[in-house]
Order: structure tokens, then sequence, then C-alpha cells
């Protein structure tokens, strides 16, 4: 997925993008943190993955998602949630439209 966003980076066309983050935590993932808002998951209408949170980040551009492995403290970041989530999925949706803008 990486590649494509690149791509769409260079192309000269970037624009809004949403991304749906599906999230199975381990065990271990009790290290004294508190989610201050969250959606959690009670099942599924159709299939049967397991996941314990969605969440919906807007993002400005395709390329202000690639850069946050650059961002001040990601290792860290990246680091904590290795040791928090079992499984994650991230889905790219338009960022149209969004509840931000006022449009959506």
């Amino acid at each position: 997925m990486q590649q494509s966003l690149r791509e769409i980076v260079e192309s000269g066309n970037d624009g809004p993008v949403l991304m749906m983050n599906l999230n199975r935590y381990t065990q271990e993932a009790a290290v004294g943190a508190r989610i201050l808002w969250c959606t959690p998951v009670f099942g599924q209408a159709v299939g049967t993955q397991h996941i314990d949170e969605i969440l919906a980040v807007w993002y400005p551009t395709h390329k202000t998602f690639l850069d946050l492995s650059d961002a001040p403290g990601a290792k860290e970041s990246y680091r904590l949630r290795g040791a928090c989530v079992a499984y994650a999925v991230i889905h790219r949706c338009s960022g149209s439209n969004s509840p931000l803008d006022g449009n959506g």
C-alpha cells in the first residue's frame, strides 16, 4: 500500500484521505494508559473478524500520512504500538466530504 500512496503523492493529484484503522489488542496491552475516545466493536453483522476498536483518522493529504514515520516521537510510538496491537488493518477511504469540512 505504501507504494500506491507514494504514487498518489508524486502524481500531483494528492488530496484528503480517511484511514480506517481496525485494531485487535494483545493481552499485554494494558500499560496504564487511558483511552480518551474510541468506538468499540460489538461484533460483526457479517463475517467473523475479531477486532477491538475502529479508529477513523482524517489526513489532509496522503503525504501527511506517509510522513508519520518521520515525525518526532514516531519511533517510540511504533514500538509501543507493536507491543499493544496484535492485529491491524488500515483501509484507505475517500477523505472528501469529511465531517471536518462541514460537508460530511
